[in-house]
């Protein structure tokens, strides 16, 4: 697990973190499990070399790393400020033959030569665990995409990440994608991916790559980065959590601190999260409607397959006008009153089912509700 949420994800508008905001940020997602956290682009601003910085210093258990882009000022910047302990530099080259004319305005020899030259410095200056991250690869082409990595293995780099960089694939043919590329490495050279969301898919892209043989994904929390962003962390790990087998894979994040690290995050940048969101939404472990609530009240596992608990949140069961009235008779239970046809008539009609849209109540407000009406009756 690659989490990139202080680098990809702080580049999204609205997302910018503080040196300091990113040392928290890293350790609470270190506490995690995650293996690599990637900090910044040292060499973009001075705040992203005093994060850089900071963070080497701070972590014991996760490696960390830095982007830079196939020059010396880049790869200078990012050992100047992390040094090579346990530090991973990325070295950012360019991917796809549209990149190459109409972002760098470059050749394909130039590109090679930029590739061969930058991992060499690298290494020359110490770095021992050296990415070769393909930008735009999805768009390149079988030939340029293996000379470069050809090229970058020779030079020593013993990571290749793959990236979807515009989001413009489908899983199969992304798992495609990554299953060619498999073929082409050795079993000792890491094959990670890193998929952005533009049509929905980086998760699914991710989950492709993993089962055609990708060894690492890059993820981020609350999949925040550019555009759409990228793979939600947690949702990664709630699939390999469940459905692993399936992709023969596991992953060892402690899941039960991932809503805490959100949490975190949210108050750091603004980040407010809608109600529908997988893992991290208001609504995710929450039911409103009475045709579910009358299943759950019985037992949970009717209308939830994801447990509230495993990812640190609770189950709610909210009352409004779509609920019914098993929710009210669970209340009566629950205070040990038998059931009154009457009296939770009078309580459906006047606390549940004149609720207007959006509008509802906790289960303990129910409760206090009809207590009050039990007291008030027996007065």
């Amino acid at each position: 697990m690659f989490d990139t949420t202080l680098r990809d994800g702080e580049q999204a508008p609205g997302n910018a973190m503080s040196p300091q905001t990113k040392l928290e940020l890293a350790l609470a997602i270190e506490a995690l499990g995650v293996d690599v956290i990637e900090v910044g682009f040292p060499n973009s601003s001075p705040s992203d070399a005093a994060a850089l910085q900071l963070v080497s210093q701070a972590l014991t258990t996760a490696r960390f790393c830095s982007l830079a882009r196939a020059n010396r000022a880049d790869i200078e910047a990012a050992v100047t400020a992390g040094g090579t302990d346990r530090h991973q530099v990325e070295i950012m080259v360019t991917g796809s033959e549209l990149h190459m004319e109409h972002k760098r305005g470059i050749t394909r020899a130039e590109n090679l030569a930029e590739t061969e030259f930058a991992i060499g410095l690298a290494r020359s200056l110490g770095v021992r665990d050296i990415s070769l991250g393909l930008e735009d690869a999805s768009r390149g082409s079988d030939d340029l995409l293996r000379a470069l990595i050809e090229t970058g293995l020779s030079e020593g780099a013993s990571t290749v990440v793959l990236a979807d960089t515009t989001g413009h694939m489908v899983p199969g043919e992304f798992g495609e994608m990554t299953a060619k590329v498999r073929s082409w490495i050795p079993d000792d050279v890491v094959l990670s991916v890193h998929c952005h969301d533009d049509m929905g898919l980086s998760l699914a892209n991710a989950l492709a790559a993993v089962e055609a043989g990708a060894d690492e994904v890059q993820a981020t929390v609350a999949g925040i980065g550019e555009r759409a962003g990228n793979t939600p962390l947690e949702e990664l790990a709630a699939v390999l959590t469940y459905k692993g087998h399936l992709y023969d894979a596991h992953t060892t994040i402690e899941t039960a601190g991932l809503h805490e690290v959100f949490q975190t995050l949210s108050r750091k940048i603004g980040l407010a999260p809608p109600r529908n969101k997988a893992i991290f939404g208001d609504n995710v472990f929450s039911t409103l409607a009475g045709i579910h609530q009358a299943g759950m009240l019985r037992n949970p596992v009717t209308y939830e397959y994801v447990e509230p608990e495993r990812f640190g949140q609770q189950r709610r069961i909210l009352v409004g006008r779509h609920s019914g009235r098993a929710v009210l008779r669970h209340v009566f239970d629950e205070l040990g009153l038998p059931w009154d046809q009457e009296l939770g008539q009078k309580v459906y009609e006047e606390h549940i089912a004149c609720r207007s849209d959006g509008d509802y109540i906790s289960v303990a407000e129910l409760t206090h509700v009809l207590r009050t009406t039990v007291t008030a009756a027996a007065i």
